[in-house]
C-alpha cells in the first residue's frame, strides 16, 4: 500500500465570510448570498476540495444549475480553472472532470432531471435553488445521496417565498444544517459607492431581494405575485379533502417537446377546491389517461369534465392523423372531453387572478404553486422593460393549466338544485284580480288534451 502524502495547493483563497462555509461539519448547508460575493466559487472549490480529501471509492459529486447551458456558461469555466493541479482528465461533452483519485465533478441542469436519475452522489450542490423545480430536490436529487450518505449545499437569491425559502426557514430550526445570510450591507465585498448607485437604478424590491437577501420582496414581474401572496396569508394552502358530493374535473396543458401539466379541481359553491397537480415531460398519451384513472381509483374521483387546450384538436401525421383529443377519448369517454374557449392571453391571465382569489390548494399540488408564484413577464434587457408576454420556463406550463382551468370553471360551477320561485296564490290574499290569476296559472300545452 502506497502511503506516500503529496501536498497540493489549490489556487483559490476563500473570502472570509465562506471560511465557516468550508470548516463546516454539518451534513447539509443553505447560503442566501447576495449578487457578486463569489458564491459559484466557493461551493466548487468546496466540492473539489471535498472530493479530493473524503476517501470515497469512485466518488461521484454534482453541481446543478437551473439550466444545462447556465451550468455551462457559469460553472464550467470555473470548474476547469480550479481543478487543474489535481485533474486528471476533462469531457467538455458530458461537462465532467475526474481527479488525480478517480473521483467525479459533473456539471447539470436542472432542466433535464433524466440526466440525474440512475446515478449515485456523494455530494452536490444546487445552485439559484428558488429558480428550480421543486420536486427535483425532494423526488430526484435527494434519494441519489441516500446510500453513500452524500452531502448537499444549497445556493441561491431570494425570490419570494418559494422552495428555497422553505428549505431555509426549516433549516433553521435544525442543529444538521449550517445555515448562511450574507448580505451586501453586511460583507463589506461590495464598495458602498456601488450599492448606493445600484439602489438608485433599481426597484426596492429589485435591490432589497439581489443585495439585502429579503425574501419578502416581490418577485419582479410575476403576474399573480399579489394574489399568491394573499392565498398564502389567508392559509388557503392546506388539506383539501375531495367532496363526492360534486364532481373532480382535470385542466390540462399538453407539451409535445416539454412538460404536460394537469390540475384536478372541483368548483363548490363559488370555491375552487383544487386537489392535485402533476407534471412530467416525454410521455405518451397512454401514461396520461392512465393517471387520470389512478387517481380515480385512489380517491374515488367520480369525473366531470376533462378540459383539454385548443390546440387538442390538432391532428399530426405521427399520431397516424388523429388528433391529441382523439387519442384520449379512446382510454376515456369522450363526452366527458371540452376545449377549453380559446380567449387571448391577457383575457386568461385576468381570469387567473379573479380564480385565485376563490382558490384554495391542497399541499399535493405544491410544484403547480410554485409555477403560479414565479410565473413572470419576459424581459426585454435592450430597452429595460417588461414585455407582455410571459417568460416560458419551467413555470410556463403549469401557468397554463391554470389559465385554462380559470376560463373552465365557471361552466362546472352548476347548483346541484335550482330554487325556482315559487308562484301562485296565498291563503288571506284577497285583493287578487283574474288578470293576475291568470298570469300566474299553468298554461295548457299546444295540442289536444
Amino acid at each position: 500500500m502506497n502511503d506516500t502524502v503529496v501536498d497540493i495547493e489549490l489556487d483559490y483563497s476563500p473570502r472570509t465570510v465562506f471560511e465557516g462555509f468550508h470548516n463546516r461539519t454539518e451534513r447539509w448547508a443553505v447560503i442566501v448570498a447576495h449578487r457578486r460575493c463569489g458564491k459559484t466559487v466557493a461551493v466548487l472549490n468546496d466540492t473539489i476540495y471535498r472530493a479530493l480529501t473524503e476517501n470515497k471509492e469512485n466518488g461521484q459529486y454534482g453541481y446543478i444549475a437551473p439550466y444545462y447551458s447556465q451550468a455551462k456558461s457559469i460553472a464550467w469555466s470555473y470548474l476547469l480553472r480550479f481543478s487543474e493541479p489535481v485533474r486528471k482528465t476533462a469531457n467538455q461533452s458530458e461537462l465532467w472532470v475526474e481527479l488525480i483519485n478517480g473521483s467525479k465533478i459533473r456539471l447539470f441542469g436542472g432542466d433535464n432531471p433524466d440526466a440525474l436519475r440512475g446515478n449515485y452522489l456523494d455530494g452536490v450542490v444546487l445552485d439559484e435553488m428558488a429558480d428550480m423545480k421543486p420536486n427535483l430536490w425532494g423526488q430526484i436529487v435527494r434519494p441519489l445521496l441516500s446510500d453513500r450518505l452524500g452531502w448537499a449545499t444549497f445556493i441561491g437569491t431570494p425570490k419570494g417565498h418559494n422552495t428555497f425559502y422553505d428549505i431555509f426557514s426549516k433549516a433553521e430550526q435544525q442543529d444538521n444544517w449550517y445555515v448562511k445570510v450574507l448580505r451586501a450591507s453586511q460583507t463589506g465585498i461590495l464598495p458602498r459607492d456601488e450599492l448606493d448607485d445600484a439602489r438608485s437604478m433599481m426597484t426596492e424590491d429589485q435591490y432589497e431581494a439581489e443585495f439585502e437577501c429579503n425574501f419578502e420582496s416581490a418577485i419582479l414581474g410575476a403576474y399573480y405575485g399579489k394574489e399568491m401572496r394573499m392565498l398564502t396569508d389567508q392559509g388557503r394552502i392546506t388539506n383539501v379533502e375531495y367532496d363526492p358530493l360534486f364532481p373532480c374535473h382535470s385542466s390540462w396543458d399538453l407539451g409535445y417537446s416539454d412538460d404536460t401539466a394537469i390540475f384536478w379541481f372541483q368548483a363548490v359553491h363559488g370555491e375552487i377546491r383544487v386537489l392535485d397537480y402533476h407534471s412530467s415531460n416525454g410521455e405518451n398519451i397512454d401514461y396520461y389517461t392512465n393517471l387520470i384513472k389512478s387517481k380515480e381509483r385512489e380517491y374515488g374521483y367520480k369525473y366531470g369534465t376533462h378540459w383539454l387546450p385548443h390546440d387538442a384538436r390538432a391532428k399530426t401525421l405521427s399520431s397516424g392523423g388523429k388528433s391529441v383529443i382523439e387519442q384520449i377519448a379512446t382510454k376515456i369517454p369522450i363526452e366527458t372531453l371540452k376545449i377549453v374557449p380559446n380567449l387571448s392571453l391577457q383575457d386568461g391571465i385576468q381570469a387567473s387572478r379573479m380564480a385565485l382569489q376563490r382558490a384554495w390548494f391542497d399541499t399535493k399540488c405544491q410544484e403547480g404553486i410554485e409555477c403560479l408564484r414565479q410565473y413572470q413577464r419576459e424581459y426585454d434587457e435592450d430597452k429595460k422593460v417588461f414585455r407582455d408576454k410571459p417568460r416560458h420556463d419551467w413555470t410556463s406550463h403549469g401557468a397554463d393549466a391554470w389559465r385554462y382551468l380559470s376560463i373552465a370553471y365557471r361552466e362546472e360551477e352548476k347548483p346541484i338544485l335550482k330554487d325556482h320561485s315559487i308562484k301562485g296564490l296565498y291563503v288571506g290574499q284577497t285583493d287578487v284580480t283574474l288578470n293576475e290569476m291568470w298570469a300566474v296559472s299553468p298554461k295548457p300545452r299546444s295540442g289536444r288534451i
